[in-house]
């Protein structure tokens, strides 16, 4: 079958394209829209997705959609009898349900003239989470968990993933999740845009757990593994919270009560200065997190004895959690893919279709994450002379190497030289992480490095990190665990005697959220760090995402845009090697 997937009307919308049960194409809406998590129906994903493959609307068998409003029904009617929510939350619910409801439209909508002869499927939310993380893994048999905010009145589920099958065993349901725990926190906090939990995972390190026995009194850990909220701290059970999941930037109302500031404190405002209480209760919220986390995974793993684990869900973006699983349970092997969140339900939506008609195949597994546009040389080189004499009025060069050794010692020279490089390569990566086909690289061993990027080009919180890339052969020379992280979906420690020396990935706990690199699946970013290493000894790069408070970048041009408006040494685009020479 030919089955497109789609994650709609939700944050990081997306879209996938399946083929007789091969991935071959996954791309979220943001990269084509230019809004951060766009949030809507992924027209531009979907189109992406046909022409990559050749196909068109016609000739798809299965749209795959990552909900289904019929999922959970009893539930929601047993709560709305039990707990008599307002009106305006009730129609809300039903407003959104029957959006979802209307893919044949929006696809009439958006592909005029051509018909769609095939089925919309939908699938239950967690069961694509779940099915996002099983089916492309390297596992037969694991312990499979997804964990968000909501999805289809749930907030988590888990169960086991055997030959090619998942047995769901139990759910989370509304209003109880972790994740509305950990967005609601954020807000808190003083970060209200959607998808802001990072920052507080960033400023953690920097306190210690002085509240967590007030986050014991908002969170609940329960026999069975699961865990419940308690909702005099919360509004979005009994209160229409404001959401706009069409056609924009995801925004999502306030989710705390009044009750929280008599708990911990005032609210931190937007804009004002962090001070130590802040961190502390920032480290507080982590720490109830992964208190909640560890609870769950020790009690199911306990219960059915696996030791291989996957996890999806936007929880699973919880990184630092997911790099002590090793430490705090029993799990052997964790299997995380590198669109853990909502976006990612596209591609479980589709497995799962593919999965009942038995087209899951070895093809199936995911071990790299290019799953985006490419361009050639040629593009490029039509887009440089295009915009010839701007690049040359900006004071810079452009060389081209038809050695790909060549430009990989160019660039570790210009690395080596503190240079910031915006390095643009093959096919787009699939999830939020840059990994290196969109990313700006740097000098690790530099301490002033995170400064530097900071007034370059970032423009972003002092107290973020950046993220160091390192060859998968050197992993156990530098980090304390070895493990296999190709999506940067783990936090490790480095090890002491190292830090020293890559002080610029170095978080202030001595952490790093690495990436291993693989010759294999990315054989040109595997080759400029191999470079890097025989020009300074570090087989390490700093690595962060290609872009300036805007999605990653996408096109040659958005590439190109950005370089030019920044404070970038070098922009290498293919065998393509611009460089300022008059700063």
């Amino acid at each position: 079958m030919n089955i497109i997937g789609i994650n709609a009307y939700h944050g990081d919308s997306s879209a996938c394209i399946m083929l007789d049960g091969e991935l071959r194409a996954a791309v979220e809406e943001e990269r084509f829209r230019r809004i951060k998590h766009w949030a809507g129906f992924p027209s531009m994903a979907i189109q992406y997705c046909l022409e990559e493959t050749g196909l068109s609307l016609t000739d798809i068998d299965v749209i795959a959609v990552n909900s289904d409003p019929k999922a959970n029904v009893f539930k929601k009617l047993e709560y709305a009898i039990k707990k008599r929510p307002s009106l305006s939350v009730i129609l809300e619910k039903a407003k959104m349900a029957k959006k979802r409801q209307s893919i044949s439209d929006e696809l009439e909508t958006n592909f005029p003239g051509v018909q769609f002869n095939g089925k919309v499927e939908h699938v239950e939310h967690h069961l694509s989470h779940l099915a996002s993380s099983y089916y492309a893994s390297p596992y037969d048999h694991a312990l499979t968990v997804s964990v968000d905010g909501f999805g289809d009145f749930s907030s988590s589920a888990w169960g086991i993933g055997e030959n090619q099958t998942i047995d769901v065993k139990q759910h989370v349901h509304f209003p109880h999740s972790l994740g509305i725990f950990y967005q609601a926190l954020t807000q808190y906090l003083g970060f209200p845009n959607y998808g802001d939990e990072y920052k507080v995972m960033g400023l953690a390190p920097y306190g210690k757990p002085r509240f967590l026995d007030k986050m014991k009194e908002i969170v609940i850990l329960e026999s069975d593994g699961s865990f419940s909220l308690n909702l005099d701290y919360f509004r979005h059970h009994n209160e229409n919270i404001s959401y706009q999941w069409e056609n924009h930037i995801p925004e999502v109302g306030t989710l705390f009560s009044t009750k929280l500031e008599s708990l911990l404190g005032p609210v931190r405002e937007e804009k004002s200065t962090l001070t130590q209480e802040h961190y502390d209760i920032a480290n507080s919220i982590q720490a109830m997190y992964e208190d909640a986390f560890f609870h769950l995974v020790n009690t199911i793993h306990g219960t059915y004895n696996i030791d291989s684990l996957t996890l999806a869900g936007g929880c699973a973006m919880n990184s630092v959690a997911n790099g002590k699983v090793y430490r705090k349970t029993n799990i052997k092997q964790v299997y995380i893919q590198s669109a853990a969140g909502d976006a990612g339900g596209a591609i479980g939506a589709a497995y799962v279709v593919s999965a009942n008609a038995e087209e899951i195949c070895d093809k199936s597994r995911m071990q790299h994450a290019y799953w985006g546009p490419s361009f050639s040389d040629q593009n490029i080189k039509s887009l440089l002379d295009e915009h010839k004499e701007e690049i040359e009025n900006a004071g810079c060069e452009i060389k081209y190497f038809d050695d790909e050794y060549v430009l990989y010692e160019e660039t570790a020279k210009a690395i080596d030289n503190a240079g910031v490089i915006g390095w643009f390569q093959g096919r787009m990566e699939w999830g939020p992480r840059a990994l290196g086909n969109r990313s700006i690289l740097a000098d690790p061993r530099r301490g002033d490095m995170k400064d530097i990027l900071n007034l370059k080009i970032k423009r972003r919180e002092s107290f973020r990190p950046f993220a160091p890339s390192i060859l998968r052969e050197e992993v156990n020379n530098w980090f304390e665990e070895d493990d296999e992280v190709p999506f940067m979906m783990k936090v490790f420690q480095i090890q002491e005697a190292k830090r020293k020396e890559i002080p610029a990935v170095t978080h202030v706990d001595g952490s790093g959220r690495l990436q291993t690199v693989f010759k294999e699946t990315n054989p040109r970013y595997h080759g400029l760090i191999s470079a890097f290493k025989k020009l300074s000894g570090v087989p390490i790069l700093l690595n962060t995402s290609f872009n300036e408070n805007e999605p990653v970048v996408c096109h040659p041009k958005e590439a190109l845009d950005c370089f030019l408006r920044t404070k970038m040494d070098v922009l290498v685009c293919g065998n393509y090697f611009i460089r300022r020479i008059n700063v």
